[in-house]
C-alpha cells in the first residue's frame, strides 16, 4: 500500500499543531510503475526491431562471403596432398563455421517466422543441455537440476530451446567466475492469473512451462539489468562473449509468446526466469543421424549473381558427378531453359539477384515445366520461407552458407521426389 501525506501546521485550543491528510495512491503508484514498464518494453522492441533489419541489411552479403571461404575451404580438403595442410584446413572451416553460427544468432532474434516448431517437452532439451554443461563447466560449479517430469511441451524449435538453455548456462557460469558457485536449473508447470500478470504484462492468463536458471554469482546492478538484453551489451571481458547471448534469447523468447523475468542482488546472484507458452500435444525429438555424401550424374543448371558462389557451386557438384552448366544472370538462365526445357534434371538458383529473383525464375522455370525440381538458396530473405516455396512448387529452400554435405542431401533429395 502506498500512502501520501500532507501536513500544515495550525492552532488548535491555544497550542501548535500539525493537521494532517493521508491519502491512498496504491492505484497511481501501480499505474505508474505499469507504465515504466511498457515504456522499457517498448523501447526494447524498437532496438530488437532496429538490429533486426540491420541484421537482414548485412547477412545476405556475409553468408555470400562465407559461402565462397566455407566451399573453397571444403573443396580444398578433397584435393590430392589435401592432408599435408588438413590441420589449417579443418581449423579455417572451424572458424567460418563459427562465423556460421554467429549469422544465425544475429538472425535469431530478428526472424518471425515459425518453421520448424513442433511441440517439444522441455525438460527433456534441458536434461540433454545440462549433460553437455557437466563436461565443460570447472568443478568448482556445482549443478544442481531439479525436472517436474509432468511438465509440459512447448511449441519450438528445439535447437532455438537447447540454445536458450545454454546461453543462460553459460552466462551464469561467467557470472560465478574462478570462484566455487553453485548453478541451478529448474523446469515446472505453472499457471499465470490475473494478479500475476502484473509482474508478466507480456503474457496472456494460461499455462506455461516455466524454465529457472539461478546462479551464485556477483549478481547484477538495476542499471545493468535494464540494458542486458541489448544486442552486442556486455560486462565480461574483452574476449568473453560477444554480447548477443541474452538479446538471442530475448528474441527467442518474444517470437514463443513467452516472457523472461531477471532479479539479481549484487554479491548474491542472479535469476532468470522463461515462461513459454504450454504446447497440448508432445513430440518426441528425433535424433538426427549423420548421412554419406552421396552424388548423382543428373544435369543441373545453377543460378547465382556472384561469380565466386557459382565457380565454388559448379566445383563441388562437379565433384559429386553432376553435370553442371552455370549462369550469372537469371535473365541468361530463363532464356537458357526456354531454348533446352528438357535439357536440365534440376535447377538450383539464388533467391536474391540483379533484374530477377530467385522466386520469380522459379514461377517461369515452372510455367515451362511445371515437374522441374527446384532449389532456392538464400541467407536471409523475408520474401520467401518454406511454406511460400512449396505452395510454388519448389523441392526445398536451402539457408546459405551451404556445406558440402548438405547441397548434396538437397539436391539428393529433390531429384529423387522427382
Amino acid at each position: 500500500m502506498y500512502v501520501e501525506s500532507t501536513g500544515v501546521p495550525i492552532h488548535y485550543q491555544g497550542q501548535a499543531q500539525i493537521f494532517g491528510v493521508f491519502r491512498d495512491i496504491t492505484d497511481r503508484k501501480l499505474a505508474d510503475q505499469r507504465r515504466e514498464q511498457l515504456e522499457a518494453q517498448l523501447g526494447q522492441a524498437q532496438k530488437m526491431e532496429a538490429i533486426g533489419g540491420l541484421a537482414g541489411g548485412i547477412a545476405h552479403d556475409f553468408n555470400n562471403i562465407l559461402s565462397a571461404i566455407i566451399g573453397y575451404t571444403e573443396l580444398a580438403m578433397l584435393n590430392e596432398g589435401a592432408s599435408n595442410s588438413e590441420n589449417e584446413l579443418n581449423q579455417a572451416l572451424i572458424a567460418a563455421n563459427r562465423a556460421k553460427d554467429l549469422v544465425k544468432q544475429i538472425l535469431a532474434f530478428s526472424r518471425q517466422t515459425d518453421e520448424d516448431r513442433m511441440p517439444v517437452k522441455v525438460g527433456l532439451v534441458v536434461k540433454e543441455a545440462v549433460k553437455f554443461l557437466r563436461a565443460t563447466i570447472p568443478a568448482t560449479i556445482e549443478i544442481k537440476t531439479c525436472i517436474d517430469e509432468k511438465s509440459g511441451a512447448v511449441l519450438a524449435n528445439s535447437i532455438e530451446l537447447h540454445q536458450i538453455i545454454m546461453n543462460l548456462c553459460t552466462n551464469a557460469q561467467h557470472a560465478i567466475g574462478g570462484r566455487a558457485g553453485l548453478l541451478e536449473v529448474e523446469v515446472h508447470n505453472t499457471e499465470i492469473d490475473l494478479a500475476q500478470k502484473n509482474d508478466l504484462i507480456d503474457l496472456e492468463i494460461g499455462s506455461y512451462v516455466r524454465i529457472s536458471v539461478k546462479d551464485t554469482g556477483y549478481g547484477m546492478a538495476p542499471d545493468v539489468i535494464k540494458r542486458i538484453f541489448d544486442p552486442y551489451f556486455t560486462t565480461k571481458e574483452k574476449g568473453v562473449g560477444t554480447g548477443l547471448g541474452l538479446a538471442v534469447v530475448h528474441g527467442i523468447v518474444k517470437k514463443y509468446g513467452g516472457a523472461i523475468k531477471v532479479e539479481s542482488e549484487l554479491g548474491k546472484g542472479t535469476a532468470f526466469q522463461i515462461y513459454l507458452p504450454k504446447a497440448d500435444i508432445m513430440a518426441p525429438i528425433k535424433a538426427e543421424h549423420p548421412k554419406s555424401i552421396l552424388g548423382g550424374s543428373e544435369r543441373i543448371l545453377f543460378v547465382d549473381d556472384e561469380k565466386m558462389l557459382v565457380a565454388v557451386g559448379q566445383q563441388a557438384l562437379q565433384h559429386l558427378g553432376y553435370d553442371v552448366v552455370s549462369r550469372t544472370s537469371p535473365i541468361e538462365a530463363l532464356e537458357l531453359f526456354k531454348a533446352k526445357p528438357d535439357h536440365f534434371d534440376l535447377v538450383i538458383t539464388d533467391q536474391t539477384m540483379p533484374g530477377m529473383t530467385g522466386e520469380a525464375l522459379a514461377r517461369k522455370l515452372l510455367r515451362i515445366r511445371p515437374t522441374l525440381p527446384v532449389i532456392i538458396c538464400t541467407g536471409y530473405s523475408q520474401a520467401i520461407d518454406q511454406e511460400r516455396a512449396v505452395k510454388i512448387g519448389i523441392k526445398a529452400l536451402v539457408m546459405k552458407p551451404i556445406l558440402i554435405n548438405e547441397m548434396a542431401g538437397a539436391v539428393r533429395k529433390a531429384l529423387d521426389k522427382e
